[in-house]
């Protein structure tokens, strides 16, 4: 037997990855507790676990009294001198007790008691070294669906993939192999839960740090990152070699570093931004591949007014404003875009009109037609109003609804995080 304990010592140690004196610690607190347990709190031991033999030494000590109260923790001079003839009163003597006369519950008990404290010990384990890979890309099997997401094997845990922290679109089954960002780690009672996303703008930053050495190295900083994961993304990058292309670099020789990256997210278009200090530069790379008039800077409200030649102007607010909306984000500005034909009339026909009447379909004169001369005027419409004055049916509706969801003004900055730090 006390082989046997020696050797699950060492292969525990060795296949759990524990401090050996750790787990006899552990070992030796779960026998205190079955004996505790069976004989009461009052009970005076102390366990040792000899590792010269591979025993779990039990003794028992009381204190040497005239009469015996209480047998458990007292001792007669008499009895106590047949031991030791030089014992005195008062004095306190220890005895061997056997483990086997715990008896078979006893036992049973400091088993359970050696696998919770060893489970508990592996979760620490486990929280401890996920809690400091916050921001690193892990890869992993997919195991089960989950009622809150995806549970994705890591070898050593299991991690989440929320439905939220998923690229719409993004199906899997068990056994696919995915890819994912570490953006939380939680102490729960059942175990530390990992908490990882492929949607969040981080894991874009991380995939750039993996696949572009430069910006692994520092000599190009990530500036910020905006995402419609799935579909669209925009990267500000700055350059600290003067000889180095930020762009360049990004996109690698034939696209071969930004093609890793977008296959990685299933197509994600990647727009890669030049950072600027002066907000009108940058607004306008941000804005690329739409061509810039002019832009006028108000840094009391945070808004950029843009205007573009009439044939840019789609291009400018993008599919469903998805161009203009990711632009706001990066910059973390608000931004109202007018054609060239229609600068003059900005403030006449309200910020931001014409930008919702490109992205659900309209023509900007017929909203003003029909009385709709500001954002406010169209939310404060009621369906029926609509219907009657643009003559639009309800998916045409739900289209303009959104629109005017999808390109409300931004007004905190869409700040990157984890991404890579700003000076």
């Amino acid at each position: 037997m006390s082989i046997e304990l020696k050797k699950g010592i060492e292969q525990i140690s060795k296949d759990k990855g524990f401090d050996r004196d750790m787990l006899i610690g552990m070992l030796e607190e779960a026998v205190r507790t079955s004996v505790t347990r069976k004989y009461g709190d009052d009970l005076d031991v102390e366990v040792h676990y000899s590792d010269d033999t591979g025993d779990i030494e039990v003794f028992q000590f009381k204190f040497v009294v005239e009469e015996v109260e209480d047998p458990l923790t007292q001792i007669s001079l008499e009895e106590a001198r047949q031991h030791d003839p030089s014992i005195q009163l008062d004095d306190e003597m220890g005895f061997r007790l056997k483990v086997e006369d715990l008896g078979r519950i006893a036992a049973q008990s400091a088993k359970q008691v050696i696998i919770q404290r060893m489970r508990d010990a592996e979760q620490e384990l486990i929280y401890n070294e996920y809690k400091d890979r916050v921001g690193e890309i892990v890869s992993g099997m997919v195991q089960r669906r989950d009622k809150g997401g995806w549970v994705v094997n890591l070898g050593r845990t299991e991690a989440l993939l929320p439905r939220d922290e998923q690229i719409p679109r993004e199906h899997y089954k068990r056994n696919d192999r995915v890819q994912a960002l570490i953006i939380e780690v939680r102490r729960e009672g059942r175990g530390p839960q990992v908490i990882v996303s492929r949607s969040h703008r981080d894991y874009m930053a991380a995939l750039f740090r993996r696949e572009v050495p430069e910006v692994d190295d520092g000599s190009v900083q990530i500036m910020g990152v905006a995402r419609d994961p799935g579909s669209r993304a925009k990267v500000a990058v700055l350059s600290r070699e003067r000889d180095i292309d930020p762009v360049g670099a990004c996109v690698g020789v034939r696209g071969s570093r930004i093609q890793n990256i977008v296959q990685e997210l299933h197509g994600e278009r990647i727009d890669i931004v030049v950072w600027n200090a002066d907000i009108a530069t940058y607004a306008r790379n941000a804005l690329a591949p739409a061509v810039v008039s002019s832009i006028s800077v108000d840094e009391s409200a945070n808004l950029l007014e843009v205007t573009v030649p009439d044939d840019q102007l789609t291009n400018a607010i993008g599919r469903k404003g998805q161009n203009v909306k990711l632009a706001a984000k990066l910059l973390g500005w608000k931004i109202d875009i007018f054609s060239e034909s229609r600068s003059g009339e900005g403030s006449g026909i309200g910020r931001g009109l014409e930008q919702v009447a490109s992205v659900a379909d309209i023509s900007v004169d017929a909203l003003v037609a029909a009385g709709f001369r500001s954002l406010g005027d169209l939310s404060s419409a009621a369906d029926a109003e609509l219907a009657e004055k643009l003559a639009l049916g309800a998916d045409r509706i739900a289209d303009l609804r959104a629109a005017l969801n999808f390109l409300s003004p931004v007004t905190e900055p869409d700040e990157a995080s984890a991404v890579e730090e700003g000076e």
